[in-house]
């Protein structure tokens, strides 16, 4: 099948999304893994299969040009959760809870057959080149003293990945790194992405009102972030690199 590649909306490092219609087309760089592609095919099938939430229907994996692995989904109509907050700052507090409330709604269900989130946070950081022995070590101690649970963990749940509809439907979008695992690695994961965009007020706000409704202390969320800036850090994104050991090294590791 052919596609109208003429509408791009949206441009990442290893991909570029365009709307066809009705539907999004997610086209990947030349040699970009199919292992990778495939995996995150099944991992929102699964979602899908596991959950009643809102998300945009995977509609097939295809190869455009004999060449480019591409990803079709349901485009759905609406505006970013992100945008609005920034367009209407008045209403700040109003879409936070909103955020945060889908955020327990996403962690309210199980996904059995999704990675757990332990496991790829351990290989990311055996096999990180960038960050030194001694800190690695503490880091993976710390990660085998966690606890183990079945929460589906959206992996980048951010408010630029909630569209919110003309009638008020929130869907989900990006599952390329759902897994399942322990709810306050999720959480760190955001708390970290707010921080790291130069919204520390907003990062700080997000973590109050996530423990209040959720009944997870800070303390124990906070415990995740050393561990998944060091996730981030194996990316190796020379922008980040400072603030990220920033937060690594922030928390006492005992």
């Amino acid at each position: 099948m052919e596609f109208n590649l003429k509408n791009e909306i949206a441009r990442r490092e290893n991909k570029v999304v365009y709307r066809d219609g009705d539907k999004k087309i997610k086209l990947f760089v030349e040699n970009y893994k199919k292992s990778n592609i495939l995996n995150e095919a099944l991992n929102q099938a699964k979602v899908e299969e596991a959950t009643n939430l809102k998300i945009p229907k995977l509609l097939e994996v295809t190869l455009v040009d004999n060449k480019r692995w591409a990803l079709v989904s349901e485009y759905i109509e609406g505006t970013p959760l992100n945008e609005l907050m920034d367009k209407h700052p008045e209403k700040e507090d109003e879409y936070l809870e909103l955020f945060v409330n889908i955020q327990l709604e996403v962690l309210s269900y199980e996904a059995p057959l999704l990675n757990r989130i332990k496991d790829k946070f351990k290989t990311k950081l055996t096999e990180a080149t960038n960050i030194d022995e001694n800190t690695r070590y503490e880091l993976l101690q710390r990660l085998e003293g966690m606890k183990n649970h079945k929460k589906l963990c959206h992996g980048d749940f951010v408010p630029s990945n909630i569209i919110i509809t003309d009638n008020g439907e929130h869907y989900i979008l990006d599952w390329a790194h759902v897994t399942q695992g322990n709810a306050s690695a999720d959480v760190a994961r955001t708390f970290l992405q707010f921080s790291m965009n130069g919204k520390d007020k907003l990062a700080s706000k997000y973590l109050d009102l996530f423990s209040q409704k959720s009944g997870i202390t800070k303390v124990n969320i906070l415990r995740w972030v050393p561990i998944v800036a060091a996730t981030q850090k194996t990316k190796g994104r020379e922008g980040e690199q400072e603030f990220l050991n920033k937060w690594i090294d922030v928390i006492d590791f005992q």
